[in-house]
């Protein structure tokens, strides 16, 4: 800095002049001396600096006063000119108060300027408004906005004149309201045709979006001008009439009116006219709000400025009208298949990528952000109707099925046969059919209402398997009471035992279609039901059918055992050649029911002939007709063996052991020593553990040369006797009785 400039200086020159004194050696003994002389000289310079300062503030202080002088004189004069102001300020008063005249007269001539400045537009209103109505009809709309701009201008601002003049004077506003009369007409004349154009946007902004534009600047300069007046009325309480007109908001009310419109108005078809009224109405809807939602997009959007924010205002009047709309189609009386149309469209379509989820929609459109068109009260009201109304149509459509499915039962041709050549009816296509139908349908809603449904088909099923089991038996029964009639009785009851199997197999496949795995439990017990009504069906279908077969062969059967018999009748012949050609036809049952009447038929076969020979229609006189009646029943239970052997072929079943026990009866009728009968007897007893007292009396009576009492012998002998049966025996025997009074001679 400056300063340690100077004092480097300082200390410099000091050491030039010690140095310039002490340059000789005696030179250091006047050091002291020097000392005091320089001493001597700093003193005076301080005191010489000391004088100066003084006089330096004695100067500032004499002008300070000189000033202060001046200031005092100066306030003086101000004080003085005050009072000849104010004395001249009294003197103006009366003066002024004599210019409200002047003021008077420069506001009428502001007034009068603004006439004047009119003045030419005042006279030509006429002819003005005839050129902007020429303008409105050619649609040279802009033309006719800006003269309507000027005809307003012209007006309002006389109006202003006349309001600041004299507000209250009524009679001159009304004057001027009136000669400007047409042009109020002019303007709603305008505005019809703007909304004309709105009304038309989406179709406008395809063929002429110029004329669109148009229409949104008009728009936006009356806006401009509806925000001016009710500044002005804010500062000067003035407003012309019809302001604020306030388009903007009319033209989105426009809009929305338009939007509803076109909502409603696709509905061509009622349910009289078309069964898929709503259908068609729903995708007509699907379809003109997406095309209208891509105009929208692509070119409305640029037609209108951004604060308008179009896109997202006619979004949310589509969602308003649709939403209007479901629920006025929602407290319709609708259809159970209605229903669901309407519940498919509003739950799925309409947020799907067929509609609100279009790619070209995004991301304007966020499917997520859509609120639902109906509320879930709505929701589940509909759907509670759909199920009640399914439950009663199911009903009726099984209880129809049912109906249809007896008349064919007596028919006089064959049901047809599946292409494994069994034979079945069209019943359970039908039902499956239909709950397929309904489940599909279901499963379009929600994963909620399948489940409902297929609880619902599971629950009317079981009721129906009752009825048809019903059915089935009361067919039986009214074959009963005429054999030849109905004429294909066996063939449809084979169709009835088969359609148990087609039954149990489609209940299967519709679980695993369309149940989940852990909504296993909710039908079990339902569908052991089903499948026990099921095997109730089939096993009465196939008793019945063999009991077909028993009532042709009583006859042959009654032969047996007799004098007849024995002389050599064909009876077992013709017994094998009926139950062949009855299995012909039992072909045609499916394989678990088929496996089951052959062996039933085989043991009843063998049954019937052991209850042939314990019904002692025959008693044989010598060893001779012992003989011969033994081998010819050794060689029936062979033709027997041979029969069911052929018509079990391919099926596993052993069923050997029951012609064994005609073979075993005939040894102990064959036997020739007396001595030995016992032997046989309880070899035969051993055997088949169910044989009773009676059943040994009546053989030995058949065998005819046992007395009395040795069958007493016998029988008491047996009692103790130990049994040896095969684990695998069906008891047959305790199914025979034996006749206590003598049976009176069917044959002679």
């Amino acid at each position: 800095s400056t300063m340690e400039e100077t004092d480097r200086e300082a200390v410099a020159t000091a050491v030039q002049r010690v140095a310039g004194m002490l340059q000789r050696p005696d030179q250091l003994d006047k050091v002291e001396q020097y000392r005091r002389r320089e001493a001597r000289k700093k003193a005076s310079v301080e005191a010489r600096l000391k004088v100066q300062t003084i006089q330096s503030q004695l100067d500032g202080v004499r002008t300070g006063l000189s000033q202060l002088h001046n200031a005092l004189n100066d306030v003086k004069d101000i004080q003085q000119s005050l009072i000849d102001v104010n004395k001249d300020w009294r003197q103006s008063i009366n003066t002024i108060e004599n210019l409200k005249d002047v003021k008077d007269a420069v506001v009428q001539h502001s007034q009068l300027a603004a006439a004047v400045e009119n003045l030419k537009n005042i006279f030509s209103v006429p002819e003005i408004v005839r050129e902007t109505q020429d303008h409105i009809e050619r649609g040279e709309l802009l033309q006719a906005h800006r003269k309507l701009m000027d005809l307003e201008c012209s007006r309002d601002n006389l109006m202003y004149e006349q309001y600041r003049m004299d507000s209250k004077n009524t009679h001159d506003m009304n004057l001027i309201h009136t000669y400007f009369g047409d042009m109020q007409k002019l303007s709603e004349e305008l505005g019809k045709q703007l909304w004309m154009v709105v009304q038309r946007s989406l179709v406008t902004v395809r063929r002429d979006p110029t004329l669109l534009v148009s229409v949104i600047r008009i728009i936006e300069r009356e806006e401009k001008i509806d925000r001016r007046m009710l500044d002005r009325k804010k500062q000067t309480g003035f407003i012309p009439p019809g302001r604020p007109k306030k388009w903007k908001e009319k033209m989105f009310n426009i809009l929305e009116r338009t939007v509803s419109t076109r909502i409603e108005g696709t509905q061509a078809d009622t349910r009289e006219s078309d069964k898929m009224w709503l259908v068609r109405h729903l995708e007509i809807i699907r379809k003109y709000v997406l095309d209208d939602l891509l105009v929208a997009k692509t070119l409305l959007d640029q037609c209108f400025p951004p604060h308008y924010d179009i896109f997202n205002r006619l979004l949310n009047m589509y969602h308003q009208a649709l939403s209007t709309r479901m629920q006025e189609l929602a407290a319709e009386d609708l259809e159970a298949n209605e229903i669901v149309s309407l519940l498919t469209w509003v739950l799925n379509t309409y947020k799907s990528a067929e509609m609100m989820g279009n790619s070209e929609l995004s991301p304007e459109v966020d499917v997520n952000s859509l609120d639902s068109l109906i509320s879930q009260n709505v929701v589940d009201q509909l759907l509670s109707k759909y199920m009640s109304t399914l439950t009663s149509n199911i009903i009726g459509w099984l209880r129809k099925a049912l109906e249809t499915d007896k008349k064919d039962w007596i028919k006089e041709t064959e049901p047809e046969a599946d292409q494994d050549g069994y034979y079945q009816t069209t019943l359970p296509a039908i039902v499956f059919q239909m709950f397929e139908q309904n489940l599909q349908v279901a499963a379009q809603i929600n994963e909620d209402l399948k489940t409902k449904v297929l609880l619902l088909c599971v629950q009317q099923m079981n009721s129906f398997l009752t009825r048809y089991k019903d059915e089935a038996q009361l067919y039986k029964e009214e074959h009963l009471k005429n054999r030849q009639y109905p004429q294909c009785y066996v063939q449809y009851m084979i169709a009835v035992i088969n359609n148990c199997q087609t039954f149990k197999e489609s209940i299967i496949s519709l679980k695993r279609k369309y149940l989940k795995i852990e909504m296993e439990d909710t039908l079990s017990s339902s569908h052991t039901s089903m499948d026990a009504t099921l095997d109730i069906i089939a096993k009465e279908g196939c008793s019945s059918l063999l009991d077909e077969v028993f009532m042709d062969l009583e006859p042959h059967l009654n032969e047996l055992m007799t004098k007849k018999w024995l002389m050599g009748s064909n009876a077992v012949g013709t017994i094998c050649v009926t139950v062949e050609d009855y299995f012909n036809d039992f072909a045609k049952i499916k394989k678990p029911y088929k496996k089951t009447m052959t062996i039933e038929a085989h043991r009843r076969v063998v049954v019937e002939y052991i209850r042939a020979i314990m019904l002692k229609r025959i008693s044989f006189k010598n060893a001779e007709e012992r003989k011969e009646g033994a081998e010819r029943m050794i060689k029936e239970a062979e033709q027997f063996r041979f029969l069911f052997k052929k018509l079990a072929a391919g099926s596993g079943e052993d069923t050997e052991g029951l012609c064994d026990i005609i073979e075993a009866i005939a040894e102990v009728i064959k036997l020739t020593d007396p001595s030995l009968l016992y032997l046989e007897v309880s070899t035969l007893v051993s055997k088949y553990p169910d044989i009773r007292d009676d059943h040994i009396a009546a053989l030995l009576t058949v065998r005819g040369d046992a007395s009395r009492d040795m069958k007493q012998t016998i029988i008491e002998t047996l009692d103790q006797g130990q049994s040896q049966a095969n684990p695998n025996y069906v008891p047959i025997f305790k199914e025979i009785t034996v006749p206590t009074l003598t049976v009176p001679k069917l044959l002679k």
